[in-house]
């Protein structure tokens, strides 16, 4: 991560707390300023000028006002912002470039999932165009104090996010770390490059005062489910490759993100790619269906 910056969306006071805790635990500990954000859509009759005279913005503005004055109130730094747009998609990742933030950090309901949405339209839009790494943590639940964090490792860019993430969660709270890959069987080979890759992953953690690498064998999802039930906090990245809307962050991920215990974050790593080649690689997969 680059900036210095952690944009936060807010929506809704009645969870809009406990995505802030996870910010404020995360800007602690890299010394990151929070930009809290609300996003007031525009219907296409009105001009984006004319909104700013026309809509109504109180309760957006104290809804960002308290969240700032909570946040200075934890010592981290807190700015706030409204933005006028044509879809909250738009307008997170419009400020994302302004303000050349390192992340979005995205609240999510863990709504099943509907046919050509994944997360949520807007949550969808945002994991497809931010122009920085997106985080999303499913806030239906309370959080409980943190003292373990797991981390299932499959390699690439988004777990090493995922490490980087839970580490900053793990010191900010004094907390354990479990780093674990599922394996299909535990013959030698299998069990090496395994313990090879939790190995190479553990650096990303940072300084964590207690790590365990885990190798178990048995079904992906279900075996990291059931693993979750031992931790407050897990922290998943998101399957790695894809340019479409349907792999943003691949079903194992997005399974876990529904069933696993605790609070879930899903980290996915920004890797900038043009609109002509996306629009390429769309057009090429469409002809294979046609």
């Amino acid at each position: 991560m680059s900036a210095d910056r952690l944009l936060v969306p807010v929506a809704n006071p009645e969870t809009a707390d406990r995505l802030l805790d996870t910010a404020v635990d995360l800007a602690a500990d890299r010394d990151l300023e929070l930009l809290v954000l609300s996003v007031v859509t525009v219907p296409m009759q009105l001009s984006l000028s004319q909104a700013r005279t026309s809509l109504e913005t109180d309760d957006r503005e104290q809804l960002v006002d308290d969240a700032v004055d909570r946040v200075r109130g934890y010592g981290v730094d807190a700015s706030g912002r409204i933005r006028f747009a044509r879809s909250v998609a738009s307008g997170i990742c419009g400020v994302a470039t302004d303000a050349d933030a390192e992340a979005v950090l995205l609240g999510w309901r863990g709504q099943p999932r509907r046919r050509d949405v994944v997360l949520g339209s807007h949550i969808d839009a945002v994991l497809e165009e931010a122009p920085s790494d997106v985080l999303v943590e499913r806030i239906d639940r309370d959080r409980e104090s943190v003292s373990s964090v797991l981390v299932p490792v499959a390699g690439g860019p988004n777990t090493r996010l995922a490490a980087s993430i839970a580490g900053s969660l793990a010191r900010t709270h004094d907390a354990r770390a479990e780093l674990l890959t599922v394996v299909p069987d535990r013959t030698e080979t299998v069990v090496g490059d395994a313990r090879d890759l939790l190995t190479r992953t553990s650096p990303e953690l940072g300084a964590v005062s207690s790590v365990e690498e885990t190798v178990l064998e048995g079904p992906v999802v279900e075996t990291i489910v059931e693993r979750s039930e031992r931790h407050d906090v897990t922290v998943v990245g998101a399957a790695e490759g894809g340019l479409f809307r349907r792999v943003l962050v691949g079903d194992v991920p997005e399974t876990i993100g529904r069933e696993a215990d605790g609070t879930v974050l899903m980290a996915k790593r920004h890797e900038p790619v043009s609109s002509a080649l996306r629009r390429r690689a769309r057009d090429r997969v469409g002809s294979l269906f046609r």
